[in-house]
């Protein structure tokens, strides 16, 4: 195990004491899906899941009701930065609990002393995407794609970006995820945000088409009673003809 890796787990440990109630829905109203364990933009974006609770904005107060330990790791990174390992550490910890603009805030110092490093180019995307600054997320992921071309999460968590921001770019959002499934054809994730992206559309003969792939790979997938209603919505004479 790495030294960021030890970082991590210490991180993940002390963050077990203040976060035990947080938890991520899979899908939002939508039927679209972020790559992140952790995405919900729903403090600062209707689109995404409503069901978590605020997290203070206030930087001063933030160290001040932090366990000691935390405070420490945090204030380690601004003590030395320099130290890539602590830049990233502190933005892991402020990600975990929802401060994206301070979690940017060590990602781009991180960035600045490790240019190459490919994870940090990725989490850079993650936080502005979380933070709904979806055209700065779409710049980190592409940026993530030039290096790893091949990475289909990236590149649909980048289409997602053209998804929610507004107004949204369907066209471009739809040619990213048919990018990542010309790499992986039966990528659920995928295919569940390129049916929702079908749907907004209007397109309901690609959005069947796309909607069958998904419960071919998982019939269970929860965004699919939701994805059937929204066409029968779209083309009432289908409905009729079922009953």
């Amino acid at each position: 195990m790495n030294k960021e890796n030890i970082l991590f787990s210490i991180v993940g440990l002390l963050l077990g004491l203040i976060i035990g109630f947080l938890f991520a829905n899979s899908v939002n109203q939508q039927g679209v899906e972020p790559r992140t364990a952790e995405a919900s933009a729903a403090q600062r974006n209707p689109n995404l899941p409503a069901d978590h609770p605020q997290v203070p904005m206030n930087a001063v107060a933030d160290q001040e009701g932090m366990p000691p330990a935390i405070a420490e790791a945090i204030q380690k990174a601004r003590n030395e930065p320099n130290n890539f390992e602590a830049q990233v550490g502190a933005a892991q910890l402020y990600y975990r609990i929802k401060r994206y603009d301070e979690a940017i805030e060590f990602l781009l110092k991180a960035n600045q002393l490790k240019p190459d490093d490919y994870a940090t180019i990725v989490r850079l995307g993650d936080a502005n995407f979380e933070a709904a600054n979806y055209e700065t997320a779409e710049k980190w992921y592409t940026a993530a794609l030039v290096k790893q071309p091949d990475d289909v999460s990236v590149r649909t968590d980048m289409g997602l970006t053209f998804f929610l921001r507004q107004p949204p770019d369907l066209e471009r959002a739809i040619k990213e995820y048919r990018g990542s499934l010309e790499r992986e054809p039966k990528h659920e994730q995928t295919l569940q945000n390129l049916t929702a992206a079908y749907i907004k559309k209007g397109d309901v003969k690609e959005a069947q088409a796309t909607m069958a792939k998904l419960e071919e790979v998982n019939s269970s997938n929860q965004a699919i009673p939701k994805f059937r209603s929204d066409l029968e919505n779209l083309n009432p004479s289908s409905a009729a003809k079922r009953k």
